[in-house]
């Protein structure tokens, strides 16, 4: 498994939640010098940690393993449903437009 990987997602989640590797640790009931060494790749964690982290940042395991684990249609599907989940009205309306421009533009672009 590619540690380096997941702990770059895992810190680009935290920071995206705006906590701080301390909140994190605290609501992970780990150290803070633990979530150091995870985002750092510098240590592996168990599955109940990766699961507790994974649902702190209400995002799923395979969105975090994702860089090691190729995602299916439905993992992809499924992450879709958790941004839109999390995206306010005005959030899902821009990206809804966003969709549609992507979607407007010629592919050989």
């Amino acid at each position: 498994m590619n540690q380096i990987a997941l702990g770059k997602r895992i810190r680009s989640e935290r920071q995206a939640h705006g906590l701080t590797q301390e909140q994190l640790a605290e609501k992970a009931d780990v150290s803070t010098t633990y979530i150091g060494y995870i985002e750092r790749g510098e240590r592996t964690m168990t599955l109940n940690t990766l699961t507790t982290i994974a649902n702190e940042l209400h995002v799923s395991v395979d969105y975090l393993l994702q860089d090691i684990v190729p995602l299916d249609s439905s993992a992809r599907t499924n992450r879709l449903k958790q941004l839109w989940s999390s995206a306010s009205p005005a959030q899902q309306e821009m990206i809804l437009n966003l969709i549609q421009v992507v979607l407007d533009t010629p592919q050989d672009c």
